[in-house]
């Protein structure tokens, strides 16, 4: 089993945003995955973009610099 870790998960109300930050994140060389949501979040197309949690300030800049349709930010242990 693997060990939990913390990861800096981004939530999208659609799955045209979600794959927006996936293309902005690899134009820009943010490391990170588009994962479904964990249970304990909730978001309105089912995806989330899932980074190391040292990458939080990196996807930060991204969202507001490019516009991104981000729902929310939040630290979890996946």
């Amino acid at each position: 089993m693997r060990e939990k870790a913390e990861k800096c998960v981004v939530t999208f109300a659609t799955t045209t945003a979600a794959m927006e930050m996936e293309a902005a994140c690899a134009k820009a060389g943010v490391p990170g995955r588009l994962i479904p949501v964990p249970r304990t979040i909730t978001a309105g197309c089912g995806l989330c973009w899932a980074a190391p949690r040292q990458a939080r300030d990196a996807v930060e800049v991204l969202i507001v610099e490019k516009h991104l349709a981000a729902d929310g930010i939040y630290a979890i242990l996946l």
